[in-house]
């Protein structure tokens, strides 16, 4: 037997031989699939002529939009009875002469790096970098714009192809996702190896795009594999390579440990995995709490029983922008107001286009000194109003410092529920929001601290 798929980009059909159910005893394989540089290799395909150059993506449209221009009326010249339409302008793309892209090299803002080619990551250029800093590691470094309509049509894409061969995935991002290997033909075989490959080729022969397979008994173990033979890696773990192959990693390898727990446990002379391991559940508990120090001690001996959820409803949504330049909440009062009531109006947007409402009103602050905060407030009815929403976040950043000037700022909703389900208890604003016990909300600035 055999599985074909037909390319949604090319409309070339494809057979793959399905793989054959192994005679072995089941047992838990779960995968996780991350696809390589995914926006930078999205942007490969439309630039090809940038392959294997340095290429960073969170630049502006200027450049290419006047090579654009360019072509078009060379076009225009040559041939004027031919129409310059989509597919005319894509084509163009794939020739537009290296020299003529921006240079990180020539960037002034303050603007971070989305993601980076594994070219441009060899010189130390990262994600969520600034490009500033970025410029001067590898100045010589292509910077094209952002494109999430394109990204987020590729992921479509690849999703679909995974979802067709083995149907228990679990969406983590535009990028990344679990599979339930277990039950699906080949799942079994090498430990996983015979159904990823499958999986990867299906991927690349559509839609041109690599990925990385990590196979494991679960989730948490799964996704430190994918990371081991990064681009086009397969990594297979079982439970009894734990010792060999995850216990040399450092703390931070696991998800869930962030700078702040890897800080604390380097003062306990904790750095790799297999330290951590070592270490009495009860002294984690002690030290780190017991629903934490728990989780720390099973994570150290490789054990998640997670499963994978094929379907989740978004805990929250939320809207942020970093400034062009730091702004201060009194003498940018008006620039920060306007700012700060379009994130409302695009958060309310966000929940009326998906169905949701939501009583946690959120804001997040940046500072300039790279510092940040967080405040929150939960009131008794839900909603989606942007006005409501704006009066809401208004009451946290009232409760939040505001001395300092600001580089990022962000309003977040959270407590989703889908509207459908709440008649009668939506807000219609602010007052009506709050708890009626509660005392209604100051909506005006109070000594010109607010905006």
């Amino acid at each position: 037997m055999a599985w074909r798929h037909r390319s949604p980009i090319t409309g070339v059909w494809a057979c793959y031989p399905c793989p054959v159910p192994s005679p072995s005893p089941t047992i838990r394989r779960i995968a996780h699939l991350d696809m390589d540089a995914f926006y930078a290799s999205v942007e490969l395909l439309r630039y090809p002529q940038l392959k294997d150059l340095p290429v960073v993506i969170g630049g502006g449209r200027a450049n290419v939009a006047a090579a654009l221009e360019v072509l078009r009326q060379q076009a225009a010249e040559d041939a004027p009875e031919l129409e310059w339409d989509a597919a005319a302008q894509r084509a163009a793309l794939r020739r537009i002469p290296i020299d003529a892209f921006a240079r990180l090299a020539d960037y002034t803002g303050r603007g971070v790096i989305t993601t980076a080619t594994y070219a441009a990551r060899q010189f130390g250029v990262g994600s969520a970098m600034g490009l500033m800093k970025a410029a001067k590691l590898c100045p010589q470094a292509i910077l094209l714009p952002v494109d999430f309509e394109e990204y987020r049509r590729y992921s479509r894409l690849f999703k679909s192809i995974i979802t067709e061969i083995a149907p228990l995935m679990e969406d983590r991002g535009v990028d990344e996702v679990y599979i339930d290997f277990t039950d699906v033909p080949g799942g079994q075989r090498e430990g996983g190896r015979v159904l990823a490959r499958l999986i990867q080729k299906a991927i690349l022969d559509a839609t041109g795009l690599t990925c990385s397979v990590g196979v494991a008994p679960n989730k948490l173990l799964a996704k430190m594999a994918s990371e081991f033979n990064k681009p086009r890696g397969i990594s297979i773990v079982f439970e009894a390579d734990v010792p060999t192959k995850v216990w040399p990693l450092a703390c931070r390898k696991i998800n869930g440990i962030g700078p702040k727990a890897d800080e604390k446990l380097k003062r306990f002379g904790i750095e790799t995995i297999g330290q951590l391991a070592e270490r009495d559940l009860q002294w984690l508990m002690d030290t780190f709490g017991q629903r934490t120090g728990a989780w720390l001690h099973a994570a150290s001996h490789g054990q998640d029983d997670r499963p994978v959820v094929t379907e989740s409803e978004p805990v929250s949504l939320s809207r942020e922008t970093t400034f062009e330049r730091d702004l201060h909440a009194v003498r940018d009062r008006a620039e920060l107001g306007a700012v700060f009531t379009r994130l409302c109006e695009q958060v309310a947007a966000d929940l009326q286009r998906k169905g949701y409402v939501g009583k946690t009103i959120g804001i997040k602050l940046r500072y300039d000194d790279f510092s940040g905060v967080t405040r929150d407030l939960t009131v008794e009815q839900y909603t989606d109003d942007a006005k409501t929403i704006r009066q809401l976040a208004g009451q946290c950043l009232k409760r939040a410092p505001l001395q300092k000037k600001l580089r990022l700022l962000g309003v977040r909703v959270g407590a989703l529920a889908n509207r459908a389900d709440l008649p009668g208890l939506i807000a219609k604003s602010a007052l009506q929001a709050v708890d009626s016990a509660g005392a209604a909300p100051e909506l005006i600035a109070v000594n010109g601290e607010l905006f």
